[in-house]
């Protein structure tokens, strides 16, 4: 399980630090692919498995581009002995990760953003949506 919020920086190369109590979930080998938030989200190998089983079996004509949009970007990837995963520069560049990057964990996967959007997204957040959709789970 993920869960927490640890601030790090995207060095020159391009690699961006996991926080140590994520990386023995995560995994040797998982997947880093763009989100529709633009940000990263980066899955251990049984979640991704569980993620594109989900989106093979939307009916094509329906889901060709949402097929499109994540398995174009999704890049294997591993930690090097740092802890640091490389980025590939295409997905740098969707989220805008530059020197200051933020890592969230949600549950079953990770995302990374750049610290400006993430902080821009919480101070967005409608805490009335929130209470919504809380009160929605409840019921």
């Amino acid at each position: 399980m993920f869960l927490g919020e640890f601030i790090h920086s995207t060095d020159a190369k391009g690699r961006v630090f996991i926080p140590a109590k994520f990386r023995e979930a995560l995994g040797e080998n998982f997947v880093v692919t763009r989100s529709v938030d633009h940000c990263l989200c980066v899955y251990p190998l049984s979640e991704w498995e569980k993620f594109t089983a989900k989106l093979d079996a939307l009916p094509m004509v329906q889901a060709r581009d949402v097929r499109r949009f994540f398995y174009s970007a999704a890049s294997d990837a591993s930690l090097d002995s740092q802890g640091r995963v490389l980025i590939p520069q295409v997905l740098r560049d969707y989220a805008k990760l530059e020197k200051d990057t933020v890592v969230i964990g949600v549950n079953s996967y990770i995302e990374i953003w750049a610290q400006s959007a993430w902080e821009a997204k919480k101070a967005s957040e409608d805490a009335q949506s929130i209470e919504n959709l809380m009160i929605a789970l409840e019921s």
